[in-house]
């Protein structure tokens, strides 16, 4: 299970509405949401299922929707699986004080893994298809500072 002691340590259940489930749940097939989070500054959270939590990044620009295209990806506190059908107000004075909206969700295979936690995953969604990379870039000396790339998309066989 990834680790949810920050997510608990920055939140009050007495003063938001965010979920605080323990992690369980799960088993079926992976799922991946995206979160429009109008906060401090307009951004996306990009959260991927993994061990009985969501992986979390912040996308200050979103997702790269255009093949080729990467945008910063800054990794953020695990958050529980039930954060994953959350929208709703954060109040004002509370950690990610604002209004978060589900944007896109689905189910993702994990198509490959490197050994730096690198991640490519396969989106199967309503709004999001295709092939997207995660790379541990450390952009600036912070190893919270990863990559998303948006993966070319092969063209299919042409008939001979």
């Amino acid at each position: 299970m990834l680790d949810l002691s920050d997510y608990r340590r920055k939140r009050s259940p007495t003063r938001t509405s965010e979920p605080f489930d323990d992690g369980s749940g799960g088993g079926g097939p992976l799922r991946f949401v995206v979160q429009r989070h109008a906060a401090r500054r307009l951004h996306y959270d990009f959260r991927l299922e993994r061990f009985g939590a969501l992986a979390s990044w912040a996308l200050p620009k979103g997702l790269p929707l255009e093949p080729g295209a990467k945008h910063l990806a800054v990794r953020v506190e695990d958050h529980p699986l039930a954060y994953g059908d959350f929208e709703g107000e954060i109040p004002a004075g509370e950690y990610g004080a604002g209004t978060v909206e589900l944007w896109g969700r689905g189910t993702y295979e994990l198509v490959e893994e490197k050994a730096d936690g690198g991640l490519t995953v396969k989106l199967q969604g309503a709004r999001l298809q295709g092939v997207w990379t995660l790379v541990p870039a450390q952009l600036g000396g912070d190893p919270k500072n990863w990559l998303l790339l948006r993966k070319e998309v092969a063209a299919p066989p042409r008939p001979a």
